[in-house]
């Protein structure tokens, strides 16, 4: 009897059991939990992340000579013409940045959508957004991953290949041509895109605008293709006004890493150099008030407050390069400063905010490039016009950064007739304008100073540098890569050069 009484209490307790089980596997599955990520918001993140790391101020804002840092360490870059190496080194500031935050999502946003044909508008937008990522990641480090990037999470290729240069710039023209050209306003637009809210023409101005970039990119190692490159780009149809440009648009909660960085642990150690400010000075720009601040008599960072600001352009004084902040005690006293902290800054309460939006691809850029394609005969229109078209978006530009940088439409005309395009000096003109119309978008004003040679800077003459020429060519692979990745860091370094800040990139041919 005692066999048979637990024989069915087993088989309760096992019926009892079964029912339980019923419905387990889901019961903590939450019902309303979203099982798959629309691509759209993978795509945005891209774009929101295609905001410019911190790096750029200690090398490409160094380079260009719009403004550096006396101090070493974590700051040390174009300032001394030294790298930054290291776990945590300026080197990879830029490489982190994309390949971790915008490659990686791009890549699966066209993974996710090349085979659905209600999602063909935004595959061809991650197109033309993987190949605006890719330029400025080559032009900073020259050879990169390019090809097997960004598969990791796809294939499991934590090794990638490198590709050259001139085989990314190839696809790269390939890839913009094709997107730009099947975006289709008569398929769904993807109005949840943050960049144009689905806007299909817009994107296609963007696309083309993109690839005239490329193509002036290439005018000294292929100025063949850089001609039919730019002729078909123009024909595409470019942006046709400052509502066209490409802008990531930060805010509270994704802050313009530049403007975060500036308004906290560094807001006492950037200012504005001595030819940036002077240059704005004696050609009498009116943009120096919208962009510079010095806080008058200010012994430390501590006493940079509000009530020693002035914005005035006539009290502006720029800091010297090839100084650290021991060295600079001389030039201080030279100046009839109070300290160093007495120099100019970019004001960090309007273009250096918290919220400043960051410009990728302007208007006025592209205007000035098609100032220089007239300038070579590679289009119609007048070099001259298009100058000044340039030279005005970028001042009306400054307004849409922040309101109370906006400049007088009076002022623009003035600078315009006291600083007329000569067509004798055309190339040197527009370049520097280019230069100036890149403030704050360093990748792009450290590529283009490359290319053209303009402005024309004298040479940080800092004397601890690393570099064996004049200026810093590229920034070298971070350590963490070559950790990770070495004989692939390897095989591009035998192609492209030694990787160092003196090796040039393929398409910057001396």
């Amino acid at each position: 009897m005692k066999k048979i009484s637990l024989t069915l209490t087993l088989v309760a307790l096992l019926t009892w059991m079964s029912s339980c089980e019923e419905g387990f596997d889901t019961l903590n599955v939450n019902p309303t939990a979203a099982t798959t990520i629309n691509p759209v918001f993978v795509f945005n993140n891209a774009v929101v992340n295609t905001s410019f790391p911190t790096s750029t101020l200690v090398f490409e804002h160094a380079i260009v000579q719009y403004m550096y840092s006396p101090n070493s360490g974590v700051l040390a870059g174009g300032n001394f013409n030294v790298g930054n190496p290291g776990p945590t080194g300026q080197n990879a500031g830029m490489w982190q940045r994309y390949y971790r935050d915008v490659i990686r999502y791009v890549v699966d946003v066209i993974s996710k959508t090349k085979d659905d044909a209600n999602r063909s508008n935004l595959y061809h937008m991650a197109r033309i957004w993987k190949a605006y990522a890719f330029m400025v990641l080559t032009d900073t480090y020259g050879d990169v991953p390019y090809k097997e990037a960004g598969l990791g999470y796809l294939s499991g290729n934590i090794r990638p290949k490198y590709d050259a240069q001139q085989a990314i710039y190839e696809d790269i023209i390939k890839e913009l041509t094709e997107a730009t050209a099947a975006l289709d306003a008569s398929k769904p637009t993807e109005a949840g895109e943050v960049m144009f809210g689905g806007n299909i023409p817009r994107w296609k101005r963007f696309g083309n605008s993109v690839l005239f970039r490329a193509g002036m990119r290439l005018t000294k190692v292929n100025p063949t293709l850089a001609q039919s490159t730019a002729q078909k780009a123009i024909a595409g149809g470019l942006m046709q006004s400052n509502a066209d440009n490409g802008i990531v648009r930060n805010n509270a909660t994704f802050n313009n890493l530049v403007g975060s960085l500036l308004n906290s642990t560094e807001a006492a150690n950037f200012y504005l150099t001595r030819y940036f400010v002077d240059y704005l000075r004696t050609t009498g720009d009116p943009r120096l008030a919208s962009i510079a601040a010095r806080y008058v008599g200010a012994r430390s960072g501590s006493e940079q407050t509000a009530a020693r600001i002035n914005r005035d352009p006539a009290v502006q004084i720029g800091m010297p390069l090839g100084f650290d902040n021991g060295t600079v005690a001389t030039q201080v006293a030279a100046d009839k400063l109070a300290s160093f902290y007495d120099y100019s800054q970019l004001d960090r309460t309007r273009l250096g905010k918290l919220d400043a939006p960051t410009f990728l691809v302007t208007y006025a850029q592209t205007q000035l490039l098609l100032a220089e394609a007239a300038q070579r005969g590679w289009t119609t229109g007048s070099a001259a016009d298009y100058y000044k078209a340039g030279v005005t978006a970028h001042m009306q530009q400054l307004a849409d950064a922040d309101a109370t940088a906006a400049v007088p439409a009076a002022a623009i005309t003035a600078y315009l007739e006291k600083n007329p395009y000569d067509a004798a000096r055309g190339l040197e003109q527009i370049n520097t304008q280019y230069w100036l119309a890149s403030f704050l978008n360093g990748p792009e004003a450290f590529a283009n100073f490359r290319r053209s040679g303009f402005p024309k800077l004298t040479p940080n003459p800092y004397p601890g540098k690393e570099i064996k020429g004049s200026f810093i060519n590229r920034i070298p692979y971070p350590d963490s890569e070559i950790a990770v990745n070495q004989a692939n860091v390897s095989e591009a370094s035998a192609r492209q050069g030694a990787d160092n800040l003196d090796t040039r990139v393929w398409w910057d041919k001396q």
